[in-house]
């Protein structure tokens, strides 16, 4: 009989070595797969809705138009138009908030999911860009998508076209009973309290708040029962810088002011460009009325104390985003 060939340790044949990792032995008998470790994987995130083809986006805008011509759409008693609002004014506006002055938003989970709320706003920039630019910031950034109704000054109602775009775009005359009616509708309802004041004053008080009128936004909130938003906007203050006011032109022409900046009048239609400033809009943490007893619309001493509470609360916004601010255009 042959002698048994001894196989050192380690030298196991490579064909047995190759079956025991295979998980059998030598004699064929089957073993115990090893389990393999798994590596678990967070679930796939859902895919993006796909773009409307070609045909789709025809169909929809033939619709519109035969809504529009038909007059089959909705407007409120005010003259809001929702639709026209969202699928042509919007549109029209979004690519100045988005290219132009690349609007960046801060706060805007301080703005309500629903219900009523008053927004309060520093108002500059010769030209009310501000308060279009808030109000695309509100619905494109909120996740309700909310509308944000603002109140405009009476000159803006008095003006041939623009009148009816405003109607239509969901301002309203600034006066207490429409901004109560729409607060206890529980719709977003947008204040500039300065007006005109704030609006029209010269380059050199830029940034500097004016007054806030009698706090007549304060009484508003406080009888709807609804929470005040501070917000400061930081980048309209330079698209027109306004170095003059020829009061006796503004005069004639029935205007508050008529303004004179670096390139208007000088440069006739083209001195009505804006400059591409870089904006921040900052919403505030909320200030709540609904505590208050019905009463407190009617005390005088409150209502300076909110007043002056959310005047400063904007104040000291915008100074501190004016020390975080690299530039003014970037």
């Amino acid at each position: 009989m042959a002698d048994a060939k001894v196989i050192p340790f380690g030298e196991e044949p490579r064909a047995r070595r190759k079956a025991r990792r295979a998980g059998r032995t030598g004699r064929g008998t089957a073993l115990a797969p090893v389990p393999e470790a798994r590596t678990e994987h967070p679930p796939a995130a859902p895919p993006p809705p796909s773009p409307r083809s070609l045909e789709e986006r025809i169909a929809g805008g033939l619709a519109f138009l035969r809504r529009r011509i038909t007059g089959d759409y909705e407007v409120d008693d005010f003259g809001y138009d929702e639709e026209l609002t969202d699928q042509v004014l919007m549109s029209l506006l979004r690519p100045l908030y988005e290219k132009y002055f690349r609007v960046e938003v801060k706060g805007v989970e301080n703005i309500p999911a629903d219900g009523g709320a008053l927004i309060v706003a520093n108002h500059s920039g010769t030209l009310p860009l501000d308060g279009l630019m808030l109000q695309v910031a509100v619905h494109d950034n909120h996740p309700a998508q909310r509308h944000l109704r603002l109140l405009a000054a009476d000159l803006v109602f008095v003006l041939p076209v623009i009148n009816e775009l405003a109607r239509k775009a969901g301002h309203t005359l600034a006066c207490a009973e429409d901004a109560q009616r729409l607060l206890e509708r529980g719709e977003i309802v947008g204040v500039m309290p300065e007006g005109f004041k704030g609006i029209g004053k010269p380059f050199a008080d830029r940034y500097k708040l004016q007054r806030f009128g009698r706090g007549g936004f304060v009484s508003t909130a406080l009888k709807a029962g609804v929470p005040i938003v501070p917000c400061s906007i930081v980048g309209a203050e330079e698209i027109y810088p306004m170095i003059g006011n020829a009061k006796t032109l503004a005069r004639v022409l029935g205007l508050p002011y008529f303004p004179v900046t670096p390139t208007f009048p000088w440069l006739g239609p083209l001195g009505a460009v804006p400059l591409p400033t870089k904006w921040t809009i900052q919403f505030g943490e909320p200030i709540l009325t609904d505590g208050y007893p019905s009463e407190a619309a009617d005390d005088p001493m409150l209502m300076f104390n909110l007043t002056d509470q959310v005047r400063e609360t904007i104040q000291h916004t915008l100074y501190k985003l004016l020390v975080q601010r690299r530039s003014v255009f970037f």
